[in-house]
């Protein structure tokens, strides 16, 4: 297994050497490899991911796939590309992309991104739109001041209507994926009041209960100015190199919105790396977390929700994997490699790498080994009260596969 000896000679930036062991003693070949192989002291991530999503994986994943089995130039995809951690991440070292998802926020969220505009250019563009208009169609009080609700539905509409006749440039593109990303958050850096982290937002029912328990109402906040604030700060590491990588990915990428197991537009024997984490056992409810998103972007969110797999049994999200797989052998070249992090649920209850393998081997890959990135607690934990090693998700668990040559 030619990746696995690449893990077991692999020593942590602690010092730590590898831990390998069999994943089943009934199959001594198949090995498993623990360490701490990324953390953010290794690589700082670019300023350019920052941008908040439900469950997405930090840059240095793919990052660390990227830079060991792709050269500039290949191709790597991701069939659920969530914020498009994995692309951008490639785009920026110089690969070539294609992501697919079942949410076309996906797409909202990633293209602009190949594409950083200059901040005097995004001031400009928004001195040009109105910032007053009437009220949104649904009640978003819970959340905003009147006069910011207002500019939000000012800037929804000028959005909407320059989408829907085609006259929606890359800019304006910018601005409504900086825009979806400020809607509701827990700083004065988002237009609403206090209330949860920005990957998901609650009903309004839920925020005015946020709002009743800490005696708060909505403050007026420039939408405007937090927009360009957010700008220069997705900005702010990027350099010129990156910039260019980025444009050229942009320029040849195919971001695609629609079901991973069917993507008749990628062609045979044409992907090189694929990094990715699905949708897992009905963990993350999408189409409650983005529901505001949709809103703002014209988007029918129960729609899209019935379109995104939300598996409640292993069964059948694996019958469901099963068939992404044989898409990802058909379009996976000649000594590529999926990678394929499925993370932990249910508090470890259901191990999926362990239902991944065959499924994977059924396909027709090999299957190289599984890679546990063992790490402390973040931030993040601990907002959502995670305080040990056993209740919260601090390891990445990820099989890879290769296809024979």
């Amino acid at each position: 297994m030619g990746f696995g000896s690449t893990l077991a000679g692999f020593t942590s930036e602690a010092g730590t050497p590898t831990l390998a062991e069999p994943l089943d003693p009934l199959e001594p070949a198949l090995r498993k490899y623990t360490n701490e192989f990324w953390t953010s002291r290794q690589r700082q991530a670019s300023s350019i991911h920052e941008i908040s999503y439900r469950a997405c994986f930090k840059p240095q994943l793919p990052r660390f796939f990227i830079d060991l089995l792709t050269k500039k130039g290949d191709v790597v995809y991701d069939p659920f590309s969530g914020r498009g951690t994995t692309v951008i991440e490639a785009g920026l070292a110089g690969r070539n992309v294609i992501a697919n998802d079942a949410n076309p926020l996906s797409r909202i969220m990633t293209e602009p991104r190949f594409f950083p505009p200059d901040c005097t250019a995004i001031e400009k563009r928004l001195l040009s739109i109105p910032d007053e208009s009437s009220s949104s169609d649904i009640d978003l009080s819970m959340f905003y001041h009147p006069d910011t609700e207002k500019e939000i539905a000012a800037l929804r509409q000028y959005l909407l209507e320059r989408h829907t006749a085609s006259r929606d440039d890359m800019l304006d593109r910018w601005i409504a994926m900086v825009a979806t990303n400020r809607l509701t958050g827990h700083s004065s850096g988002f237009f609403s009041v206090y209330t949860l982290p920005p990957n998901q937002a609650v009903s309004q029912r839920s925020q005015e209960r946020i709002n009743t328990k800490r005696n708060q109402a909505p403050e007026y906040r420039d939408t405007h100015r937090i927009i360009l604030n957010k700008t220069k700060s997705l900005l702010r590491s990027l350099s010129p190199e990156e910039e260019k990588n980025l444009n050229h990915a942009g320029k040849n990428a195919r971001l695609l919105t629609g079901d991973s197991r069917a993507t008749p537009v990628i062609p045979d024997d044409s992907v090189q790396l694929t990094v990715t984490s699905p949708p897992f056992l009905d963990i993350v409810q999408y189409n409650e977390d983005n529901w505001l998103r949709c809103w703002f972007n014209g988007l029918n969110d129960k729609e899209i929700g019935g379109r995104i797999t939300m598996a409640r049994t292993v069964e059948a999200w694996s019958g469901v994997m099963g068939a992404v797989f044989t898409e990802l052998y058909r379009i996976t070249r000649p000594g590529g490699y999926v990678v394929f992090e499925v993370g932990e649920v249910r508090k470890r209850s259901i191990r999926l790498e362990e239902h991944v393998v065959p499924l994977g081997i059924s396909a027709g890959f090999a299957c190289e080994c599984v890679q546990i990135n063992q790490q402390s607690f973040t931030k993040t934990s601990n907002i959502w009260g995670v305080d040990n090693m056993a209740s919260g998700t601090n390891t990445n668990r990820i099989v890879i596969f290769s296809k024979n040559v």
